[in-house]
């Protein structure tokens, strides 16, 4: 699963309109237009011309890439854009510290920040990935969120981030 392959998920399963994905990421630092959103969420021509479908999950191929700084602006535009921006004591907005360093991580972060913008609580989590039929223990749950070199830190696989967007679809889009 690429980062444009969690940029459709997620924007499906919250139910975001292109106008909205333009202002989260703005939101985010980082300018961009409506046409580039789209050409990140559509699939290349040769892609679409495939017929043959082989695998559901194969590596997709989307018009433009999106990099892991694009989707951490968007995820930290998305924490913004659900709950506002943070009441902070400083006139001057400071540079979030990119927390997306290789592709390893990614999925971990995206789940954190996604809990952060949407206020979930971890049985909440449990909850939304018990809608997508995986059930995993409040610890395995933890050792996700900790901080990449802890000593019980687990790194998330594709299959659990995309099982969680699926949970999150079921959830709000009922």
């Amino acid at each position: 699963m690429n980062n444009n392959d969690r940029l459709v998920r997620l924007r499906y399963a919250l139910d975001i309109k292109d106008a909205d994905m333009v202002e989260i990421f703005k939101l985010g630092g980082l300018e961009i237009t409506k046409e580039d959103v789209k050409k990140m969420l559509d699939k290349s021509k040769k892609q679409k011309d495939e017929i043959a479908k082989e695998d559901e999950f194969q590596k997709n191929e989307y018009v433009k890439d999106c990099s892991n700084q694009t989707l951490e602006c968007f995820l930290n535009g998305l924490i913004i854009f659900k709950r506002g921006k943070k009441d902070s004591e400083v006139t001057e907005p400071e540079k979030p510290v990119s927390l997306i360093i290789t592709n390893k991580n990614v999925n971990n972060i995206l789940l954190k920040k996604i809990k952060i913008a949407l206020s979930l609580t971890s049985d909440d989590m449990l909850g939304v990935l018990g809608n997508a039929g995986v059930e995993i223990s409040k610890s395995e749950l933890s050792a996700v969120f900790r901080k990449e070199g802890h000593r019980n830190y687990k790194e998330c696989g594709d299959r659990y981030a995309r099982n969680f967007l699926k949970g999150l679809a079921i959830a709000w889009r009922e």
